[in-house]
């Protein structure tokens, strides 16, 4: 992604989350509900969200009792999250961290059981960053860790259309997405157990995506 295509992007999440507060609304998705129960059939109980925005997700994995970290590189999403944790009284159980997913992890290595991430890595990432996100995923997370991500994917009514960015990303509507086909898939799995890539949809259009659930071998 060009330096200015990450600001306009940046610049435009800020503007949507100033004048929609919690447009997500507060029930969790979809992918989390699974996300849920494939980390605890592990035995997960501290989560990195990659993307949290006003964390309806981060929020109802706390209030489930799991220790969630909660990254997204807008404050004012973050705020809205923090607020809303205070409300809630599940604060002590939700750090917050302001980050660009194109820098390193704020965390220490082995430092978390599980990530999640919901479109996170379908922004306007390139494929060299997204490569580089998913190597940091799998440095944080302990060994035998688990991974669910979300992607919109080539089979996407919105592919190919609005203003193309190269490297499969089209910019539709203000929001720029990478479009994922099963090749990068399978690359970001490289080195992981690929466990599961599961087709839904989710939303109006509908958008078409994959939850992909991957994991780190249990010994390094």
């Amino acid at each position: 992604m060009d330096t200015d295509l990450g600001a306009s992007q940046r610049e435009h999440w800020q503007s949507v989350y100033d004048r929609n507060p919690h447009m997500y609304g507060a029930d969790p998705s979809d992918p989390a509900r699974y996300a849920l129960e494939a980390f605890t059939d592990r035995g997960a109980r501290t989560v990195l969200e990659l993307g949290a925005g006003h964390g309806r997700d981060a929020l109802w994995l706390a209030a489930r009792g799991l220790r969630v970290h909660a990254a997204d590189f807008s404050a004012t999403a973050l705020e809205q999250l923090a607020r809303t944790a205070r409300e809630q009284g599940v604060a002590e159980r939700v750090d917050t961290h302001l980050h660009d997913a194109r820098a390193p992890l704020p965390l220490a290595d082995g430092s978390v059981d599980a990530v999640f991430a919901h479109m996170l890595l379908c922004m306007a990432l390139t494929t060299g960053q997204i490569q580089a996100l998913v190597n940091e995923i799998g440095r944080v997370l302990r060994p035998g860790g688990t991974l669910v991500y979300t992607v919109r994917h080539t089979g996407d009514a919105h592919y190919g259309a609005g203003l193309d960015h190269g490297d499969d990303i089209f910019e539709h509507g203000g929001f720029a997405v990478h479009f994922f086909d099963r090749a990068l898939v399978a690359d970001l799995a490289a080195g992981w157990d690929l466990v599961e890539v599961a087709p839904f949809e989710e939303g109006e259009l509908p958008r078409r995506l994959w939850r992909i659930t991957q994991t780190t071998s249990a010994f390094r």
